[in-house]
């Protein structure tokens, strides 16, 4: 299982995170958004991951930061159709460099809150790597709060998904109880963000640093 840190702004923050390692740091670039992403990202260990994070944004703009911050994932938190994703994918792979060998993931997010028909997946499982389930809120994700994970129950694909919206420290017993089941049989990662908090966009080191120690302690 991985950990992403997401909703990175701040220069020093970034390379505070960064030397926790964890497996993907994530980059907001949404206009309303408090965390929203300007700037230039430091230099990474190479095992973390740059993601990109957009919300219906044009795919030549997509490509663009992919080109300018060599991202390694991305992941589409708007109402992106299945088409927009098979043309994303087509327009990644013709970037230089970027093969069947080293390809960019693509991670689709679904936002539930107490339901959620799972058929709605099937249209993209062709064009995307993973999906990621956040929680329903007013805002595009950094709502602070989890879905009910016993949805998850009736999850029957076979796309490895991302558990995301409102993890922090106190969930650590839920996460593991959820990882004993049956339903976490494709869980692919675990995705923070607000709960880390001390100011939107900004991470607290010593948290984060615990959450990690706590939730692979048995490893």
């Amino acid at each position: 299982m991985k950990l992403k840190v997401c909703g990175m702004k701040y220069l020093e923050n970034i390379e505070a995170v960064a030397g926790l390692l964890p497996d993907y740091l994530g980059f907001i670039f949404y206009k309303k958004s408090p965390r929203n992403f300007e700037g230039d990202i430091p230099k990474l260990p190479n095992t973390i991951k740059k993601t990109g994070v957009f919300v219906d944004a044009p795919i030549d703009f997509i490509v663009e930061k992919i080109k300018q911050y060599d991202f390694k994932a991305i992941q589409l938190h708007g109402n992106e159709t299945p088409l927009y994703c098979q043309q994303l994918r087509s327009s990644i792979m013709s970037i230089p460099d970027v093969t069947a060998q080293q390809p960019i993931e693509l991670w689709k997010v679904f936002s539930i809150k107490d339901e959620f028909d799972f058929n709605k997946l099937t249209p993209y499982e062709e064009y995307v790597d993973c999906f990621l389930f956040d929680t329903k809120g007013k805002e595009k994700g950094g709502n602070g709060y989890t879905f009910d994970w016993r949805v998850l129950k009736d999850y029957s694909s076979s796309t490895p998904f991302i558990l995301s919206g409102g993890i922090g420290l106190n969930e650590i017993d839920s996460i593991k109880t959820f990882l004993s089941k049956p339903e976490s049989k494709h869980l692919f990662a675990i995705d923070v963000n607000s709960k880390f908090e001390t100011e939107p966009g900004k991470k607290n080191k010593e948290q984060l640093t615990e959450f990690k120690k706590l939730l692979f302690s048995n490893k």
